[in-house]
């Protein structure tokens, strides 16, 4: 089957309650698209609407907050992994400009909670473990395309540092340098993102033509991309494609989005499986690293941390 859709749309119903016609259908359209596209739309997620609405309202109520108050939960000994990150901090590997925005990280364990706002760690907590059980799901599917068991990739990240990131994009300054965008050229580090809606369009993904595709905002859908490390640890079987979120045309416009950055455990080994290497030319692409020395690594190349420790 050869993907034609750009960024597909799939029904994870099909996977978890279908018939085994349409969970092999499934699986086989969700590994050619993240082979030939990184991307799809993912509906009938399991994520519950009401719970998002919820979540939305606390994560904006936490950027109204005052900057004095954010940035008491701002700690640099956590390297940016849990808590508040300011405006201007995080920019794109080789891109000299910050992005143009504000976050908030959220981990497994030892999080900072906003204590001005008592219902936000409950929230945020239900919404992270319906993105962790929805990613299993997904990590499964992609397993059994890779001819692999299907707790292969799952397995990977049962206790890993997956991170689900609070992002506000504020209205456009006056003073914004030429250049700048809310979100430069990038491709995330991880296994898999899970990006459970947002408030405004924006998201854009590279294509191999050369032009830059608007990811369309589609009501209850989430976008999924494979990272980099699930790129490397398939030798470039599935792509870890760049994208973007542009700048708005109105300037007075905020942005809200939760990517859920799904993390392998820090002492996993991403060199490509054997399997992965044959299916792609029979030459290894990538070398051995363990996720720990990658996610190290690229939180130096875009600003997040000096000298960061992944498993903090």
């Amino acid at each position: 089957m050869v993907v034609t859709d750009p960024i597909p749309v799939l029904d994870l119903q099909n996977f978890t309650q279908g018939t085994t016609g349409q969970r092999q259908e499934f699986i086989q359209r969700l590994g050619q698209a993240l082979e030939h596209t990184g991307f799809f739309i993912l509906v009938q997620h399991g994520i519950d609407s009401q719970l998002l609405t919820q979540a939305y309202a606390q994560i904006q109520a936490l950027f109204a907050l005052p900057l004095s108050q954010k940035q008491q939960y701002e700690k640099p000994e956590l390297h940016g992994q849990r808590g508040y990150v300011p405006f201007g901090k995080e920019h794109a590997k080789d891109h000299p400009l910050p992005d143009l925005k504000e976050f908030w990280h959220i981990g497994r364990t030892d999080n900072l909670w906003p204590q001005e706002l008592p219902a936000f760690a409950p929230t945020l907590t239900r919404l992270y473990q319906a993105l962790d059980a929805c990613a299993t799901h997904l990590l499964q599917a992609a397993s059994l395309y890779l001819d692999a068991p299907a707790d292969f990739l799952p397995s990977l990240v049962q206790g890993g540092n997956t991170i689900l990131r609070l992002i506000h994009y504020p209205p456009l300054a006056d003073d914004v340098p030429p250049g700048a965008v809310r979100a430069a050229p990038h491709e995330d580090i991880n296994l898999i993102t899970l990006l459970c809606g947002a408030t405004a369009a924006g998201l854009e993904l590279w294509q191999r033509d050369g032009t830059w595709l608007a990811v369309p905002v589609i009501p209850h859908g989430m976008v999924v991309d494979s990272g980099d490390m699930l790129q490397w640890l398939t030798n470039g079987l599935f792509r870890s494609t760049t994208h973007r979120v542009v700048n708005p045309t109105d300037a007075n416009e905020s942005r809200y989005s939760v990517p859920f950055f799904v993390h392998p455990r820090p002492e996993v080994d991403l060199t490509p499986r054997p399997e992965c290497v044959r299916r792609t030319g029979g030459i290894p692409r990538f070398g051995a690293i363990t996720a720990a020395d990658y996610l190290q690594q690229r939180l130096r190349e875009i600003g997040i941390a000096a000298d960061a420790h992944p498993d903090s």
